[in-house]
């Protein structure tokens, strides 16, 4: 067993829908029977029951002074050992009771022994009872533990001080991007076998050895380790995912973890291009300051970082250069802005064609002049010069998630799609024409709605359009403006065209 130090998350963790404290992450708790540490709902009362990862099995594992760890229920009350061993969920203040000591398996699958610092003894479960009266861990009392956050992230290391991106032959991935720009930084923490795989947006595995491959195997299999507030990764012999080399190629080396060995997982924030409805060109910045629609491809210089602003519902846009779209005084858009101000913040107003409309802090809406410029001077989305295509840039996969649960196949041998699973299926995307989108299942079928339900087996795609309504959720509408609205079954069909009856997805 060797000792761990400190936890760390995706810069503060989600619980409920409000922001726990810096160095959170929202987990699950496994023990050896395959069943999740469960908080119910009445009396306090803690088991090891659960069967999936839902509301009641969701805790909040916050850093404590000297490397301790504590576990909140979703019910905001701490796990505690009194004297005796017996294990409780009722405290409301982060006592010593509560406090644990983490250590690691040694083995390849790097299951956590949790010991109670004022008892002394590890945390078991027995039946529906937690225990704490092993002095040694035996399978009782190991755990493995599961992300519970959302899955798709960018990757830093801290050694480097720089972000994992695909490499340009999308064979390798290589640690030395200054910010994470574009879809090549986007990768997916996939739960197999009670381990993490890397899935790359070219939709490959990270093998050991560096490589990319096509399937996921026990080389591509990795479990977690936290040290000091940040995370390493571990094949199953032994040895810690690092970027290796002058080209930062990350694969496995070290048997020890020092800096090189360590990363943080950030969320990945939407980053989007926009092509005018006029004139079909894409909005750049590639001139300098001022932000115009006049190029036919999309490079890093025409995808902008989406920043949503929960108090006014409103967008900033971000360039690659760290600067902002702002309205200037005569109604001209520029991105010249450092810091976010109230003129940089933009309300998106999502039409019925499925493009979008910008409304800027005085009222007005932007529209594209016949040099390609942008000005905040249009009374209303109406006009053709005022509406943009939108195209989600760097989500060319997606994992979706609803009330329910996650987005995948109804049963391993079906291609219709359900929203109440406990494991995820990544969805490709595929650009299509005039803003809209096409989703493929790993099968190979295209998404396409049927009587009932969505169905994944088509081989002729149909489009649908993404509209972006908060910071990590998402409608989804077809060509014909109906949006996809989910059953208490766990199906999920076509629905009205009334925007707010639609589902809120989680990306």
């Amino acid at each position: 067993m060797s000792r761990l130090n400190g936890v760390n998350g995706f810069n503060g963790c989600e619980l409920n829908g409000t922001t726990t404290g810096s160095g959170c992450w929202t987990i699950g708790l496994i023990n050896a029977k395959a069943k999740y540490l469960t908080a119910e709902t009445f009396g306090f009362k803690i088991n090891a029951n659960g069967v999936s990862l839902k509301k009641k099995q969701l805790w909040t594992l916050e850093p404590a002074e000297k490397d301790l760890i504590a576990f909140k229920s979703h019910l905001d009350k701490y796990i505690s050992v009194d004297q005796y061993g017996n294990v409780t969920c009722e405290s409301e203040e982060r006592e010593m009771s509560c406090m644990f000591e983490v250590s690691v398996t040694d083995d390849e699958h790097g299951r956590w022994a949790l010991r109670n610092v004022s008892r002394g003894y590890f945390l078991g479960a027995g039946g529906d009872k937690l225990i704490c009266s092993a002095k040694v861990p035996t399978d009782a009392e190991l755990w493995t533990i599961h992300l519970a956050a959302r899955p798709q992230v960018n990757l830093r290391s801290l050694g480097r001080k720089r972000y994992a991106h695909l490499n340009e032959e999308g064979t390798e991935i290589e640690v030395d991007a200054n910010v994470p720009w574009g879809e090549d930084t986007l990768f997916t923490l996939e739960f197999r076998d009670n381990k993490y795989a890397i899935h790359t947006t070219n939709n490959k595995y990270l093998s050991m050895d560096g490589k990319l491959v096509a399937d996921c195997s026990r080389e591509c299999l990795f479990c977690l380790e936290y040290h000091h507030g940040s995370l390493a990764l571990r094949d199953y012999q032994g040895q810690y995912l690092s970027p290796i080399g002058s080209r930062a190629v990350l694969k496995t080396r070290s048997n020890t973890v020092t800096k090189d060995e360590l990363f943080a997982l950030e969320d990945s924030l939407p980053q989007a291009s926009f092509s005018a409805l006029l004139n079909a060109r894409y909005v750049s910045v590639k001139q300098g300051v001022d932000v115009t629609a006049n190029q036919e491809e999309i490079s890093d210089h025409e995808k902008f970082q989406l920043e949503y602003d929960g108090a006014t519902k409103r967008w900033y846009v971000r360039t690659m250069q760290d600067k902002y779209w702002t309205l200037e005084a005569g109604g001209g858009i520029q991105a010249n802005a450092t810091k976010p101000t109230s003129n940089a913040l933009f309300n998106f107003q999502w039409q019925p064609d499925g493009s979008v409309a910008f409304q800027a802090n005085n009222g007005k809406y932007i529209a594209t002049k016949k040099s390609g410029h942008l000005f905040a001077n249009a009374d209303s989305p109406d006009d053709g010069s005022a509406r943009f295509y939108f195209y989600l840039i760097n989500r060319p996969v997606l994992v979706l998630k609803c009330e329910q649960g996650f987005v995948g196949y109804k049963t391993s041998n079906s291609l219709k799609m359900e929203c109440n699973k406990a494991n995820y299926e990544t969805i490709k995307v595929e650009r299509g024409e005039q803003g809209q989108v096409f989703f493929r299942g790993q099968q190979g079928g295209y998404w396409h709605a049927c009587g009932d339900g969505i169905m994944a087996d088509s081989e002729v795609p149909e489009g649908f359009f993404i509209e972006l309504r908060e910071a990590t959720r998402m409608c989804l509408k077809n060509s014909s403006g109906q949006y996809i609205v989910t059953e208490k079954n766990g199906g999920f069909k076509l629905g009205d065209t009334e925007p707010s009856n639609a589902t809120l997805w989680e990306f």
